[in-house]
């Protein structure tokens, strides 16, 4: 199997198993699994769903309009944009335990004509050139193992004058690598991308920057509220000791990265020329 073979095949064994579905269902957001924004609440699935309100604001007018979520998780944002803005959602996600209940929450939610689910991988994606006019992503291209793919496989899949909005956690251009390390670990990858990594990556392929929005603060907010949650509802969820100490200490070093200046956390506009 190629590296970012390997690469793809650990994330989705880890998002597929059964104590990391509990973790991010109950705790990270319910339907969401990204970084919230903080200024007006400390509620974790209020302060995510805020982030995905902020990001559809940056866009204008999707109805009808054709969205790819890169990394779509349990399908949140997805069923936002579709039930509030009149968008046309596909999903493309590799975790099957995740699918499935975006499928279900889909369905409840009576919107399964306007939201697809796709299994898939989105350095590799399964769909024709021009087939979207908006790319949507939060906080899922740092998995990637290839990174530039992923900006290539968007280039292709966007129409002229599509958009791409996405998030990530991302390190500091002058970041302390060997600081950094124990996140390289956790993640399985030997890197992070930076805001300069897409902003050079996605100029090349034909893409004009619209804004990037720098709110590493909210980086730092979201772990710190993500981890107090998790201790304390540890035994309402029957999480297992060495689960929950192993996830508090990986919590706690994006904390203390974006307090340190190492990382960086940016909302990011593009729109593709032609």
């Amino acid at each position: 199997m190629s590296e970012a073979g390997e690469g793809v095949a650990v994330a989705r064994d880890y998002y597929d198993s059964e104590e990391a579905d509990s973790f991010y269902s109950a705790i990270w957001g319910g339907e969401d699994i990204h970084i919230g924004l903080y200024d007006t609440t400390d509620d974790i699935r209020q302060a995510s769903r805020l982030t995905v309100d902020h990001m559809a604001g940056k866009l204008g007018d999707l109805s009808g309009k054709r969205v790819i979520d890169l990394g779509a998780g349990y399908g949140g944002a997805a069923r936002v944009l579709a039930r509030e803005h009149g968008a046309n959602v596909t999903c493309l996600n590799l975790s099957t335990v995740e699918n499935d209940r975006n499928r279900a929450l889909t369905n409840e939610a009576g919107l399964s004509d306007r939201v697809e689910v796709v299994d898939g991988s989105f350095d590799d994606l399964p769909f024709g050139d021009a087939t979207f006019d908006v790319a949507w992503s939060q906080d899922a291209i740092l998995h990637a193992p290839d990174r530039s793919a992923v900006l290539d496989e968007v280039a292709r899949v966007l129409g002229p004058g599509g958009l791409l909005v996405f998030h990530d956690p991302m390190q500091a251009t002058d970041a302390d690598t060997a600081a950094l390390q124990p996140i390289y670990d956790r993640i399985h990858l030997p890197d992070l991308a930076s805001i300069e990594f897409y902003r050079d990556g996605l100029l090349a392929r034909g893409f004009e920057e619209v804004e990037t929005e720098v709110l590493t603060e909210q980086l730092g907010n979201h772990y710190a509220r993500v981890r107090e949650e998790l201790i304390a509802r540890q035994d309402e969820l029957a999480l297992p000791d060495e689960f929950v100490a192993k996830m508090s200490a990986g919590l706690s070093l994006w904390v203390d990265g974006a307090r340190n200046g190492n990382l960086r956390w940016a909302i990011m506009l593009y729109r593709k020329q032609g």
